[in-house]
């Protein structure tokens, strides 16, 4: 019979790896929305996202939750840190997804979980094994050989991985305080006046498509709500469930299909110089994957055996 834990472990594993399914196939729901550009994309995303957390507050009654947050002024300011982040990598992701540049985001993910890494060595103070610090000095190869022989460096990539680095690392610290939902409702609620002032900027410049194209297109971006809270609720879920390492594993899922996306489905350059730095990219991952798991044995075969109980 399995534990009350191994069955949090079991659903965290599940919601993480829903999550970053829906995450794959983002970018090529943000091209279906043209011609509505960035700006107004992730203005959307703000709006719709909060109408749809307090449509589920209202139907779960969780507005207690909800308030009982507000009580300390340190929770706050991490939901308010983490609404920043978390638009951040919203509008290089949106931004870079329709300038040609999702191969891009790929590598940003790719390299996420050497940020976590890294964020576990100089925040939470922990020692990195010896496979740990060949993945960190291999991904560090790998920007090198891009900005060298691709001659562009991956600000991009690197804004990415370290948003939803400390975006992830937060949600950690407050996950037993604050809920998936509630944490959402506010990081949304706190990035509207960014949205209105977005959607001003659009409307004095390029006109708002909102409403202004046909029924079908105001309905999909209606939809970016749903896509944009559904699997951050799912990933907020998994990260209070299961481990981070569990995560950083699935989180590979995401790069691939962005890769895959913009390599073969938009046909986005991918010269010998990009080739060689992914090649080293996934070499420093298999590296992270092949540690994590002699860890993880390492960890069970050092547990002793639980006594049955007569």
């Amino acid at each position: 019979m399995t534990s009350p834990d191994q069955r949090e472990r079991k659903l965290g594993f599940i919601y993480g790896l829903l999550a970053y399914l829906l995450w794959g196939f983002l970018p090529l729901y943000f091209l279906t929305l043209a011609p509505t550009g960035p700006w107004e994309i992730v203005a959307m995303r703000i709006f719709f996202s909060l109408a749809l957390c307090a449509i589920l507050l209202a139907v779960t009654r969780s507005w207690g939750r909800l308030q009982a947050i507000f009580s300390s002024k340190r929770t706050i300011w991490l939901t308010v840190l983490a609404g920043v982040l978390i638009y951040i990598n919203w509008q290089v992701f949106v931004l870079a997804t329709l300038t040609g540049h999702i191969i891009e985001t790929a590598l940003g993910y790719f390299i996420n979980p050497i940020v976590t890494i890294l964020l576990g060595v100089f925040v939470m103070r922990e020692r990195l094994r010896p496979l740990q610090w060949a993945a960190v000095g291999l991904v560090g190869v790998a920007v090198v050989v891009i900005v060298v022989g691709y001659g562009a460096f991956p600000w991009i990539a690197l804004l990415l991985a370290g948003s939803f680095g400390v975006y992830g690392l937060i949600k950690k610290k407050i996950g037993p305080r604050v809920d998936a939902l509630s944490g959402l409702t506010l990081e949304s609620l706190w990035l509207v006046p960014i949205a209105i002032a977005q959607l001003i900027w659009v409307g004095e410049t390029v006109g708002i498509t909102f409403g202004n194209i046909s029924t079908s297109h105001t309905l999909l971006l209606m939809f970016a709500g749903v896509a944009t809270a559904v699997p951050l609720l799912l990933f907020a879920a998994a990260t209070r469930r299961t481990t981070l390492t569990v995560v950083g594993i699935l989180q590979f899922l995401t790069p691939l299909m962005q890769f895959a996306t913009g390599v073969w489905i938009m046909g986005e350059p991918m010269p010998l110089e990009r080739w060689i730095g992914f090649g080293v990219v996934w070499a420093a991952l298999a590296v992270f994957i092949t540690d994590s798991v002699i860890a993880g044995r390492r960890a069970r075969a050092s547990v002793p055996p639980v006594e049955p109980t007569p």
